[in-house]
């Protein structure tokens, strides 16, 4: 088994209960660890014996630009569609930060983190 980690992706979404967070966005910070086998690629040096991190990014930021009032279902999102679209993950690990969060304090960020295998 090998990891791939995309760590601190970037960006600008409207997620959020407040219909203010709706209209004004906020920044946002993501990171995504996957499980896979890495035993083929490390001899091929072939981009289609590993999972591509484009790829992984990609879903990322596609699915931050579809508004969620929860930052649960947003990463439940991101999630459930790299399972269905790379067959070859085994474990996710992600975290979903908003920055900056309105909750009337002095907070640099409010993080979900989920953590799921396939089934």
């Amino acid at each position: 088994m090998g990891t791939i980690k995309l760590k601190n992706i970037q960006t600008y979404s409207y997620h959020g209960c407040l219909i203010e967070e709706g209209k004004i966005g906020s920044d946002y910070s993501i990171d995504l660890e996957i499980k896979t086998d890495l035993r083929k690629s490390c001899l091929s040096d072939d981009l289609n014996d590993t999972v591509d991190y484009v790829l992984l990014n990609k879903i990322v930021v596609e699915e931050m630009q579809i508004r969620s009032d929860l930052l649960e279902h947003v990463a439940q999102r991101i999630i459930t569609r790299v399972f269905s679209e790379i067959p070859e993950v085994s474990r996710i690990l992600l975290g979903v930060s908003k920055l900056n969060p309105p909750i009337g304090g002095d907070v640099e960020a409010v993080t979900v983190e989920l953590e799921e295998y396939r089934s």
